[in-house]
């Protein structure tokens, strides 16, 4: 394996491994304040942040590279609305994208087609990733302080991340 690359997949891992933390963190908000149906959507996608980081660690190791599991600081847990926690959604998901578009920036200046054609999955499941964020994030941005809309919104975020599943 290339080491620059290796190197790039391993920072990937921390922030994939950073992602699943701060959905952790953003699921217990949820649960302590009431709001079970949010819970429940971060502590999937705290699930699938972990996902994507072992998808890395036995990629690295299978091509003879080493995967190094990173130790990780206590994710933001001082979110005061639901806005901030999906806004923080966006951004972390925003964030993401880049560092994968940078990989397949490097994998394409290093010729390295293998890496490239494996980092096709994660461009894919950003587009999705963010779609999702940008969509929940309007919709509470329609709803603005109206608790019944929150309530709504709790109640029914599940459906819509099942039928987003679907597509």
């Amino acid at each position: 394996m290339i080491p620059e690359i290796e190197k790039l997949l391993n920072e990937q891992i921390t922030y994939e491994a950073k992602a699943s933390a701060q959905y952790l963190s953003m699921a217990c908000w949820a649960d302590v304040n009431g709001y079970n149906g949010v819970a429940d959507f971060f502590y999937t996608q705290s699930e699938e942040e972990r996902v994507h980081m072992t998808k890395l660690v036995k990629f690295i190791n299978e091509r003879s590279g080493i995967a190094v599991i990173p130790a990780i600081d206590k994710p933001r847990d001082d979110f005061k609305t639901l806005m901030e926690l999906f806004e923080t959604f966006l951004d972390s998901e925003e964030f993401v994208t880049a560092r994968i578009n940078n990989i397949i920036y490097e994998c394409l200046q290093h010729k390295d087609y293998n890496v490239h054609n494996f980092m096709q999955w994660y461009v894919a499941e950003q587009l999705e990733e963010e779609a999702t964020a940008r969509t929940l994030l309007d919709k509470l941005k329609i709803i603005g302080d109206d608790k019944s809309g929150h309530y709504l919104f709790d109640r029914d975020i599940n459906t819509f991340q099942i039928e987003d599943s679907a597509k």
